[in-house]
């Protein structure tokens, strides 16, 4: 844990460095225009199709305010499930030195959530609902800990390439780059902090786990990664786009060539880091 008490020093001085009020720091307009885009254009969840293409311009910007909403809805969702899993571990045996950081951790993911859904319900009316899934008990402490922290670094990573794109998108609206922006300041150290806690638990693992356990874990990722993607492809998105059967077009753009580019390029940074650790056998894209 020696490598790890540093950086948590260094993050939790970050954090106090760096802290902004968020419920101070956003200037809210009353409404954003719809005649602009909500969503940078490659990250929508169709680019690069026959879909997109067949779309006229309000089309695009209609769905580019859909996918918007839909992407702060993911994060409301995946930074409540983080937070639960990460609250559980505050101050309990074997995470005496991430506790000092996880209380930063903490507070920041909340205010996170709190203005990813002030977005959308603002200028969204709602926030999508998601599928409940439930993060898999193990008898074995350290691979139930490999399976939450790795599940919270593919979901942060994910998230942080949106995020990075849509902070210096001046197409954007301001509050729409704001957000990002403020986020990814945010995650970068959460990300730095993930990955010491991710190589430290699999290194536990490895020493102690037989074959068929290490390989239950990196096919678990693997499929959660795919997961992490698809849920980009909302059928209720496109409903409230009015483009027809939501589960139609999702078909037929998840696994079109130019989307399954696109999921090797958002996922690469992490796939990268997964496979110099071992915690996956190959490419997932």
């Amino acid at each position: 844990m020696s490598d790890m008490a540093r950086i948590i020093d260094r993050l939790v001085q970050r954090s106090v460095n760096e802290y902004y009020n968020p419920y101070q720091h956003f200037e809210w307009p009353p409404s954003i225009d719809e005649g602009d885009l909500w969503m940078s254009e490659p990250l929508i969840s169709v680019y690069g199709t026959p879909i997109y293409e067949n779309l006229d311009r309000p089309q695009k910007l209609c769905l580019a305010k859909w996918e918007s909403v839909n992407f702060y809805s993911m994060n409301v969702h995946g930074i409540r499930e983080l937070l639960l899993e990460v609250v559980n571990r505050v101050h309990v045996p074997g995470f005496e030195e991430p506790s000092r950081f996880f209380h930063h951790f903490i507070g920041e993911e909340n205010e996170h959530m709190y203005f990813f859904a002030k977005f959308c319900t603002n200028y969204g009316g709602k926030i999508y609902p998601t599928k409940k899934i439930k993060i898999r008990e193990n008898k074995d402490q350290d691979i139930e800990n490999i399976i939450v922290f790795s599940r919270i670094l593919i979901f942060e990573e994910i998230v942080d390439f949106y995020n990075m794109r849509m902070a210096t998108d001046h197409m954007l609206p301001p509050i729409i780059r704001e957000i990002n922006k403020m986020h990814h300041q945010d995650e970068s150290g959460h990300i730095a902090f993930g990955r010491q806690l991710v190589v430290y638990f699999w290194r536990r693992i490895k020493e102690k786990s037989s074959l068929s356990e290490i390989t239950s874990v990196q096919n678990y990722l693997r499929e959660y990664i795919i997961s992490g993607m698809s849920d980009f492809y909302n059928p209720r998105v496109y409903n409230d786009a009015g483009l027809g059967n939501g589960f139609a077009l999702r078909s037929a753009a998840i696994s079109h060539p130019a989307r399954v580019e696109f999921h090797r390029q958002v996922t690469k940074r992490t796939v990268r880091f997964l496979l110099q650790h071992d915690l996956l056998e190959k490419e997932v894209f």
